[in-house]
Formats: C-alpha cells, sequence, structure tokens
C-alpha cells in the first residue's frame, strides 16, 4: 500500500511548505521537486484532493511520485478545509473549489522556478470535476488529467450509479432547508459525513463508500485534518453544480482520464471522454476501484506511468 507518510520517507524528493490567496482566503499547499533532477524552469502539475479530504492523503501521494519523474507538483488543501483558511469550516463549494485551482496556476506563474507556459493540472475524485470546470476557462492550463473522477453535484442530485427517485431528491432538498432556517434562528451548524463512519453505517452501501470508510476512518490514511465533515445546509450549492456541461471548451488542449474498471463512478470517465473533443484519452486500470487507486500500490503505479508520458508529452515540448 501507498501512504503518504510512508511515501515521503524514502522519495527522493525536497517538499517545500507554501501558502497563495484564494481572494480573502488563503490555501495551503506542498511544493515538491526531485532531488535527483534538477532543472532551472520546471514543468509543473497542480494536483487537488478528493473532497473530503487533504493533501497529505492520496493527492500527496500522487505529488511526490510525479515529482520524483522530474515534474515540480503542487498538492494544496481546499478552500474551508485541511490547513488552508476560510469560514465556516468544512464548507463543500464548488465555486471556491474551481477558483482554488486558477488560483493555484496565478501562484505557479510567480515563481521563478516554473515554466509558466507548461503548467498542468491533475483532479482526483471530485477534483477531477473541478479541475475540468476550472480548465474549461483557464487556457494557462496545458494539460489536463483526472483519476477516480466524480460530478460531485451529479452524485448529490442523482446519487452513486444514479439510483436517487424524484421523492428521495426532493425530501432531501426539504431537509436542506429547513435547516437553512434553522441556522438562521441560531441553532449550532448540523454536519454529515462524506464517507460511513462506521462498519455498521456501511451496510448496503455501494462498494466505493464501504472502501472509502476503510480508507479515511480506518487505514493509515486517517488525518486529523479530514474529519469527514460536510456542512449539511449548504448541500443546496453543490446539487445545483455541474461539472461536465461544457467539457468540449478544454478543446484543443489535451485530456487524460484514469478510471479503475471496477468503480462505481466508471460512468463519470466515460461520459467525460464521450463529450471531450480534440486529444483525449481513457485509461481503465483493470481491477481497481475508485478507491484503491488512492493507494493500492500496483493500480497507483500504473496510473502514475500513465500519467508522467501524458505530461510529458504535453508538458515538455
Amino acid at each position: 500500500m501507498l501512504y503518504y507518510q510512508d511515501v515521503i520517507k524514502t522519495a527522493a524528493v525536497k517538499i517545500e511548505s507554501v501558502k497563495f490567496p484564494n481572494q480573502q482566503i488563503t490555501l495551503a499547499g506542498n511544493i515538491f521537486k526531485s532531488t535527483k533532477i534538477s532543472r532551472e524552469k520546471y514543468p509543473a502539475v497542480i494536483i487537488g484532493h478528493p473532497s473530503g479530504g487533504v493533501k497529505e492523503q492520496t493527492a500527496g501521494v500522487y505529488a511526490t511520485l510525479l515529482a520524483e519523474k522530474g515534474f515540480l507538483t503542487l498538492a494544496f488543501d481546499a478552500s474551508y478545509q485541511g490547513e488552508s483558511a476560510g469560514e465556516p469550516r468544512y464548507l463543500e463549494n464548488p465555486s471556491a473549489r474551481i477558483e482554488d485551482f486558477r488560483c493555484a496556476v496565478d501562484y505557479l506563474t510567480t515563481r521563478n522556478d516554473v515554466d509558466s507556459d507548461r503548467i498542468g493540472i491533475l483532479g482526483m475524485c471530485a477534483s477531477g470535476g473541478y479541475c475540468i470546470k476550472a480548465a474549461e476557462t483557464d487556457q494557462r492550463i496545458k494539460a489536463i488529467a483526472t483519476v477516480s473522477m466524480a460530478d460531485l453535484g451529479d452524485l448529490f442530485r442523482n446519487g452513486l450509479e444514479r439510483d436517487m427517485t424524484d421523492e428521495a431528491r426532493q425530501n432531501l432538498l426539504a431537509q436542506i432547508s429547513s435547516q437553512r432556517t434553522r441556522e438562521a434562528n441560531g441553532e449550532p451548524i448540523f454536519y454529515i459525513g462524506y464517507v460511513p463512519n462506521s462498519t455498521e453505517e456501511t451496510v448496503g452501501k455501494q462498494n466505493d463508500y464501504r472502501e472509502g470508510y476503510e480508507y479515511y476512518r480506518n487505514s493509515p490514511a486517517k488525518h486529523d485534518r479530514s474529519v469527514n465533515k460536510m456542512i449539511f445546509s449548504r448541500i443546496d450549492s453543490i446539487i445545483n453544480f455541474t461539472a461536465l456541461d461544457h467539457v468540449e471548451l478544454i478543446y484543443p488542449r489535451p485530456l487524460l482520464i484514469i478510471a479503475g474498471s471496477e468503480a462505481n463512478t466508471k460512468y463519470f470517465a466515460e461520459e467525460t471522454f464521450h463529450k471531450a473533443k480534440g486529444i483525449k484519452k481513457l485509461r481503465w486500470i483493470d481491477g481497481a476501484t475508485h478507491i484503491q487507486l488512492y493507494y493500492v500500490k500496483k493500480y497507483v503505479l500504473e496510473a502514475i506511468e500513465e500519467l508522467n508520458n501524458f505530461f510529458d508529452e504535453y508538458l515538455n515540448k
């Protein structure tokens, strides 16, 4: 297994803690560079973590391994989460998450060790949808890749594998509306989890949710700043969000989509590939689930090899 705290112990990389702004919010990130490959100006890859995660989990693993290949990588905590600022805490805000990527590009253009014309992005899980959305209009992003990509708005609007009924959707919206009223009148914020918090909560859930519990709550990947909290009353802004309505705007820049053949979320990869124009590739990792691409060594290394080839081709020209 590949867990961040183990990977960085033996990796040939140096890590620099950095901060950069997203309007009034200060974002926290880590810059990774190889100790064996030195360049005056590096091609750079920005890496966004899954919703509910932090940079010291799978985003940090991918950032470390890509840095060893010769890229400067930046893994950062999203607004309102991890070491990044923003109030209220644990707000999942699609517009802020998209702007986080654009602001990360802003930051990299100010660094003397980055070639501003060779910046790519990698989004994992919900960050895959967010990074696609950012890249649609930010042409400074020259190459776009996703791993286990998901459209978080679609997930909340329709359920995983789109199993939510119209009645269930309307009941959810009613609960959100009622909770907003309660909080506006002084009641405390109510939180829900991204993944189950116990084995009991995994009963009847799809495999991706069960494995989400194991990874985030019951494995060495568990992290003090990844607290499995989301503000329930603000889910309305997530339900309104759609990541994949203008994928064609990425053209003519290249897009790489990596997904596990056994992932419950794999339909997002298929639909994104279908909507994209121009240079595009859908790479299935045979046998992998959504979460296994976060940390199972065999699958992660397959994904890293594909990502290295992709970014090498389109950022090292």
